[in-house]
């Protein structure tokens, strides 16, 4: 799925300013070149969100805000998830197999 919502291309002959700019960074050539509407969940007009992600973020939204059911991943899926990436990388490295459920201090161990 390409997800970069850069369908939208302005070139100018006039050159642009830099998108993100850190202190005391100059861009070694001008940019003339850029593209719109790249910011995935979508852009606010008028004090709304629009965009191609607009159901997705609002039903996100929603479930922080609201505590109503969605699809999301909760904070649960996303630790067992991380810890079963860990034991797959420790697995790999250690050239071993790693009995499930993991205790998270093993990854302190070596």
């Amino acid at each position: 799925m390409e997800d970069t919502h850069r369908d939208l291309v302005i070139a100018t002959e006039e050159p642009l300013p830099a998108g993100y700019r850190t202190r005391g960074f100059e861009p070694p050539m001008e940019r003339h070149v850029d593209f719109l509407t790249s910011y995935p969940p979508g852009d606010i007009w008028n004090g709304q969100l629009w965009g191609p992600m607009k159901e997705e973020t609002i039903s996100w939204f929603t479930r922080i805000m609201l505590g109503i059911e969605t699809p999301h991943a909760s904070a649960s899926d996303g630790h067992r998830n991380l810890l079963l990436t860990m034991a797959m990388d420790r697995s790999a490295r250690l050239g071993i197999e790693i009995s499930l459920p993991i205790d998270p201090e093993a990854f302190y161990t070596d």
